[in-house]
């Protein structure tokens, strides 16, 4: 998966402290969720060093999804300083995501 690194319980506090972080909330079983990993791994080229993009699988992490109310699946979240500042529920655009990272690292 690229440099995409899928995160879970016990390193996605560490994973999303520092910095701006992209986290897509997925499983293996979701269409629309296999749809969105080609998307984000465009993105990874643009943001090497300046953010990072991470997975987190929600089956094998519900404490996470509970705790950041994931309904539907795929769903974006954008930290910066480990403080989430915008989510997105659905197959992203590359445009999208990218414009959102941007701004964050604004």
């Amino acid at each position: 998966m690229g440099d995409i690194q899928i995160v879970g319980s016990d390193d996605f506090a560490a994973a999303t402290q520092s910095g701006v972080v992209l986290v897509d909330f997925f499983a293996n079983w979701c269409g629309p969720c296999r749809q969105q990993t080609p998307i984000l791994e465009q993105l990874v080229p643009d943001f090497e060093g300046r953010a990072k993009i991470v997975k987190v699988d929600t089956d094998k992490a519900q404490d996470i999804a509970v705790q950041y109310g994931i309904e539907s699946i795929p769903t974006l979240i954008l930290f910066k300083n480990g403080e989430k500042i915008e989510q997105f529920v659905g197959v992203q655009q590359a445009a999208t995501l990218k414009a959102a990272l941007e701004k964050a690292l604004g």
